[in-house]
């Protein structure tokens, strides 16, 4: 897969994609966006992966937001940075996702990271939400995920204080998962994917689905029911049965299955 704004790598069972503008801070742009929907997608098509890995080129940023200029000067889809393809796409996708924070993660970069499933961090990252204080917000996967991590009061603190967080104060409310020292942070992050990865991928698969059901409404229930089950099902003499007597035009032989 080729980008202009990202990378992507395979290493066995770990892809990592890497948010490559080191120069802006790995802001987002409505390329990059497009670019990290699309590179999901495709490790979403293919078994060789089984962890994905989300980080940030340099040891400086792993995101500080998006930028917000170039695109069609409308209110409609146009007008709009599409970060939420991004974060459907990472909740679609039915492989863990790790965030492997190399340094700020602030306003959409942290929300990146909230999405993610877990979160490890090097121990110089720096957390925060800055949208009200700088005329921009994220009232959607930026709030109800942020309340999943640290609760409600906490979640609205954040987003009304913006307070600055170390890594330290980021894991010890919830919002991450790990912290290592900065040196450390490609090997810790390299051995937590490699023994997710020994994982039973189904498993996972139906775990992940079973966490983003409660956020996705009709969609995230049919994340079960189609793409975990119907292949099961349509093995089954049930559907055998039933697929064959349509096909002959005859009623069903409810004695092959049922049962």
């Amino acid at each position: 897969m080729n980008f202009q704004e990202i990378v992507y790598q395979e290493d066995g069972p770990i892809g990592t994609l890497t948010l490559n503008r080191p120069d802006d801070g790995n802001m987002f742009t409505e390329r990059m966006c497009h670019e990290i929907r699309d590179c999901i997608n495709e490790v979403r098509r293919e078994t060789r992966t089984r962890v994905l890995v989300i980080t940030g080129a340099g040891d400086r940023f792993f995101c500080i937001g998006g930028r917000k200029e170039g695109m069609e000067d409308t209110t409609l889809y146009a007008g709009v940075l599409p970060t939420l393809e991004m974060y459907e796409s990472i909740d679609r996708l039915q492989k863990p996702v790790i965030a492997s924070v190399n340094g700020f993660a602030v306003g959409g970069g942290n929300v990146l990271q909230m999405v993610c499933d877990i979160t490890i961090a090097k121990e110089s990252a720096v957390f925060r939400q800055v949208g009200p204080m700088m005329g921009s917000f994220d009232a959607g996967y930026g709030t109800w995920y942020l309340e999943d991590l640290v609760g409600k009061k906490r979640a609205k603190e954040i987003w009304y204080r913006n307070p600055k967080m170390s890594a330290q104060e980021a894991m010890s409310i919830g919002l991450i998962n790990k912290v290592v020292p900065d040196s450390e942070l490609q090997a810790a992050t390299r051995q937590m994917a490699l023994e997710i990865a020994d994982r039973g991928a189904f498993a996972l698969a139906s775990v992940k689905a079973a966490f983003n059901a409660r956020h996705g409404g009709v969609g995230g229930l049919s994340r079960m029911a189609h793409d975990l089950l119907l292949r099961t099902y349509l093995k089954t003499d049930e559907s055998k049965e039933l697929s064959k007597s349509f096909a002959e035009r005859r009623a069903p032989d409810a004695g092959k299955f049922g049962h």
